[in-house]
């Protein structure tokens, strides 16, 4: 069995040794071809080159950006204050949508939470995972490309940015943890080159493409206050109406509040927009 290495990519020749893995997600486990947020299967990055191109045309068709970073405040102590076990938070719990404060601060606490972090990704089947979808508003991600606790590569991104991003996008049948068994295709740009500091706080860094690429553009999207069904075109969000207006329903049975957002209202978002690049 293959030991898990913590990468934080804080140095040049750590960040050379990522690359090759994240350039191809083809010599990653079937586990990760299975699994991102619970993402099915890679085959569903192709289509027919009508189909695709119908897709950019109405995802296009309405955009809005995201937060900017220029706007970001930073997290004090008690922004990161968190009792463990942390637990997910579904959709339309208004926290997947508050602004999301930077980090300044790299000490033991943040690293407690990181690990808080990887263990509830695991128990629930994902491979990546944002602060906010366990109820942190803080710039922080993580994932693992494998996602199987002892394998693979355990990935930290603490205040990341997007420099640039491919023209070229491609769908994807997505899932998310905040969103429990509902899949459905999303549009993105196949590439990526980001800018994130690691949990020293140190500055790097790195090109990201294909099954990577997306993993950290659904998380980025969360910190950015997006949900993956704000990228979907009108007729595929259609095919998962009856369930988000389910857990909109399920979340005003338990709260005894009216939900803080309805499907219905929803505003498309271009595939490469809210990116908040400073």
């Amino acid at each position: 069995m293959a030991c898990a290495s913590r990468l934080h990519l804080h140095s040049p020749s750590l960040t050379r040794a990522i690359i090759p893995v994240l350039h191809h997600p083809t010599a990653l486990s079937t586990a990760f071809l299975h699994r991102l947020n619970r993402f099915t299967s890679p085959a569903r990055f192709t289509s027919s080159v009508n189909q695709t191109n119908h897709l950019l045309t109405l995802v296009r068709a309405k955009a809005k950006r995201g937060f900017s970073s220029k706007e970001d405040k930073i997290a004090t102590t008690e922004d990161l204050r968190f009792e463990p076990p942390l637990k997910i938070v579904e959709y339309p719990d208004p926290i997947l949508r508050k602004r999301n404060k930077r980090i300044g601060t790299f000490d033991e606490n943040l690293k407690q939470l990181v690990d808080e972090m990887f263990d509830v990704m695991y128990k629930t089947d994902g491979i990546g995972l944002s602060a906010p979808q366990v109820g942190i508003n803080v710039q922080l991600m993580v994932f693992n490309p494998v996602g199987e606790r002892g394998e693979g590569q355990e990935i930290v991104l603490v205040n990341p940015r997007v420099m640039k991003y491919s023209m070229k996008t491609l769908p994807f049948n997505e899932g998310c943890l905040s969103f429990p068994r509902i899949y459905a295709d999303v549009e993105r740009p196949e590439s990526v080159k980001i800018d994130a500091q690691d949990i020293n706080g140190a500055r790097f860094t790195v090109d990201l493409s294909g099954l990577p690429a997306r993993v950290f553009q659904h998380e980025f999207d969360h910190l950015q206050g997006i949900l993956f069904f704000d990228r979907m075109t009108d007729d595929v969000l259609d095919s998962i109406r009856a369930q988000l207006e389910a857990l909109e329903k399920k979340y005003e049975d338990k709260t005894g509040l009216p939900s803080p957002e309805k499907i219905e209202t929803r505003k498309r978002k271009k595939a490469g927009v809210g990116f908040g690049k400073s």
